[in-house]
């Protein structure tokens, strides 16, 4: 197998790591939109007007990123919305870390005040750390196997492989 050849299956990981996560975050939140809005409003970033359209409307766009980078259409801007709700989320639980709030992230579900030495912050910043990897991957990458896309810059795009 030349170097080459393994490329199409890293990237094919990556689409499907980073698409399942994307998914299951959306779909757990989804689940209850009342508590999405609880745990964006635990930030204090936003203003009260936009936290329950955002805490409503953020695990409809998770669970869209993750099911395009599953079935491996629109790969790269797929993949580039991933990565900015990464940096988002990174961003936002970096500032909850330096300010001293003592919250879950909400990142599955949940969120809300948590008792003091109960934050999990250093752990999500990296788990989050290592999807925007995989984002960056399918950004430079983003042809896979098993993909309904497999050259988005061929004649029509779509593979059978």
């Amino acid at each position: 197998m030349s170097p080459r050849a393994w490329l199409p299956w890293v990237s094919t990981a990556a689409r499907l790591t980073l698409g399942v996560v994307m998914l299951v975050a959306g779909a757990l939140k989804v689940a209850d939109p009342a508590m999405a809005a609880q745990a964006v409003r635990a930030y204090a970033l936003l203003p009260e007007a936009l936290v329950t359209p955002v805490g409503w409307g953020l695990p409809f766009l998770e669970m869209a990123i993750g099911l395009l980078l599953i079935v491996g259409f629109g790969t790269r801007p797929a993949g580039v919305a991933a990565g900015v709700f990464m940096v988002v989320f990174i961003a936002a639980v970096s500032s909850a870390w330096a300010r001293g709030l003592s919250i879950d992230c909400g990142c599955f579900g949940g969120g809300g005040a948590v008792a003091a030495g109960q934050t999990r912050y250093l752990q999500e910043i990296l788990r989050d750390t290592g999807l925007l990897v995989l984002a960056g991957w399918l950004f430079v990458r983003p042809l896979s196997k098993f993909a309904l896309e497999s050259d988005p810059h061929g004649p029509t795009g779509a593979t059978a492989s």
